[in-house]
């Protein structure tokens, strides 16, 4: 499955989409369907600093609790309230609805992140469940 282009992705399955100094920040589809059904995400709170590759919050599902590694360095400035009273919506739509938070970007955004291209070959490369 090809991701979407216009965003940035971490090995920890992050995706990041950058316009100007703003970061809107979710986790990827592949993230979500190996978690499966999202019951839990704790977020950082507006006005938080946020550091690059350090955990920003939690995701919980039926199957696991996982962390949330900042792509980025910034400050909160939005929560997706709608993700915060019903994580689910992270399952139905990662990319969109189910963003988790939107940044102020310190510095350059898109150091040590991957293209989609990279982040679709990272995933030929893992192992498939069974």
């Amino acid at each position: 499955m090809g991701q979407p282009a216009d965003r940035l992705y971490t090995k920890e399955h992050e995706w990041v989409k950058v316009d100007s100094d703003t970061a809107t920040i979710g986790i990827t589809d592949y993230a979500q369907s190996s978690l499966g059904d999202i019951v839990y995400v704790e977020m950082p709170k507006t006005g938080a600093r946020i550091e690059r590759s350090k955990t920003m919050g939690v995701v919980e599902s039926v199957k696991a609790v996982s962390d949330i590694y900042a792509p980025v360095s910034g400050t909160v400035m939005e929560v997706n309230a709608t993700v915060d009273s019903d994580p689910a919506t992270v399952n139905g739509d990662p990319y969109g609805a189910g963003w988790l938070i939107k940044v102020t970007v310190d510095g350059d955004a898109s150091q040590g992140l991957l293209a989609a291209s990279e982040y679709d070959a990272l995933l030929d490369a893992q192992p498939h469940a069974t």
